[in-house]
């Protein structure tokens, strides 16, 4: 859960200041659809193999090692594409007329991107990061193939004992996993939504 989490901020942190200067900006969108792009193309398990051997030992990367570290750059690389498209395509969904109206009332660009552009867009950026978040749980159980952390240990360790019912324990904690965790996301999302109660109000 902690490398679920951690990988999730590490990448919020790099994808969201990107995509939302470029949508805000309004050029350079295809940087925006090619990083994601990229991000989308490139397998994870195959980043886990690389990142996971090497020379350096494996107690230099904290309790997890290097298979850890590894697990973890494959996840902040998978977790950018819907994270950089929603936050983009978010921006970009903003009515211009009303971007217009208030360049015309004299508002500067930072006050019109805090104030006009983020709050309108905000219900597809979380989207984004939610879709991010499931997505990096339910991949995360292939860094046991790797000797990395997570739930997919049990599964490994089950093929490795031909044992059924581990291997269909860890299957069962995973996807309830995902499940527990697109229902808190969704809580949030409502939670983090300055417009929700404008629209309720409305």
């Amino acid at each position: 859960m902690l490398l679920t989490v951690t990988s999730l901020v590490i990448a919020a942190v790099i994808g969201l200041p990107v995509a939302l200067w470029l949508g805000h900006q309004g050029r350079f969108g295809f940087l925006a659809v090619n990083i994601s792009n990229v991000g989308r193309a490139i397998p994870v398990f195959a980043v886990l193999i690389v990142l996971s051997v090497g020379p350096v030992g494996a107690d230099e990367f904290g309790p997890y090692g290097r298979a850890g570290m590894a697990t973890l750059i494959a996840l902040v690389l998978f977790a950018l594409p819907p994270i950089i498209t929603n936050a983009y395509v978010g921006i970009r969904e903003v009515d211009r007329d009303i971007l217009e109206a208030s360049r015309g009332m004299g508002m500067a660009e930072w006050q019109i991107f805090r104030n006009i552009e983020l709050p309108l867009a905000m219900p597809v950026v979380l989207t984004g990061i939610r879709l991010a978040l499931v997505q990096v749980w339910a991949t995360a159980t292939i860094a046991a193939l790797v000797a990395g952390p997570g739930l997919g240990r049990i599964i490994t360790r089950g093929f490795d004992n031909s044992r059924t019912y581990e291997v269909f324990a860890g299957a069962v904690l995973t996807a309830a996993g995902a499940l527990i965790l697109e229902g808190l996301a969704v809580l949030a999302e409502r939670r983090l939504d300055p417009m929700r109660a404008a629209r309720q109000t409305a």
